[in-house]
């Protein structure tokens, strides 16, 4: 059985609304914004200074970034104790069993108690989280440690994730990739990776159970 890795934000957790609450939080220190969820889905990169650059209009420095990550994080740590999951989750990663982990871009230090607190640690062989303590860039590096550290092939392996970054990730180890349309990025521009993409969890592992995925 493939092992599943999964993404968190935008994923497994329904955040999409709440992360463009905080978005409009940090871009309004530099006058900018406010964005819309569409607009966000539609214009949403990593790494993510140049995300910010799109919006805001111009080149920002290290310095700026870090104001603009700490807004942003103050902003979303105030509302996602109140977050839900995405539909169906608990049923999910119950039925697929300990062929699974996590793998987030948010704060190592932030998600493990999030995951616990909805009762989703059991579920999971590994849960990694960023160490750093700036955030936005890319995944890959991250990917590649998170499956060394548990032993895997990356060819046994399939990240769900509702990113092109995910999906970049995946294809940089060698790994397959499904992606989620209904979380940070609008579904054209996942179409264009090349890899598959549904409109649900369920869906995504129906294709890993059945092997049709990339890797």
């Amino acid at each position: 059985m493939k092992h599943i890795v999964w993404d968190w934000n935008g994923t497994l957790l329904d955040d999409l609304g709440l992360v463009v609450d905080a978005t409009n939080a940090s871009l309004a220190l530099f006058g900018a914004g406010p964005v819309t969820a569409d607009e966000h889905r539609r214009d949403f990169i990593r790494p993510i200074t140049a995300y910010y650059e799109g919006v805001i209009g111009r080149p920002i420095s290290a310095a700026e970034f870090e104001n603009l990550d700490r807004e942003f994080h103050a902003a979303y740590n105030a509302g996602a104790p109140h977050l839900g999951l995405t539909f169906g989750v608990p049923d999910l990663l119950a039925g697929y069993g300990p062929h699974q982990s996590l793998l987030s871009m948010w704060f190592h230090k932030d998600l493990v108690p999030a995951v616990s607190r909805h009762g989703l640690t059991d579920y999971f062989r590994r849960v990694d989280g960023l160490r750093a303590t700036v955030g936005g860039g890319h995944k890959a590096p991250l990917l590649k440690e998170h499956l060394a550290e548990m032993g895997l092939d990356p060819a046994d392996v399939v990240l769900i994730g509702d990113s092109v970054d995910d999906a970049d990730a995946a294809a940089a180890v060698g790994a397959g990739a499904v992606l989620y349309s209904g979380g940070f990025t609008h579904v054209d521009k996942l179409r264009a990776v090349g890899v598959p993409v549904v409109d649900t969890l369920e869906d995504a592992v129906k294709l890993v159970r059945s092997g049709l995925t990339t890797a």
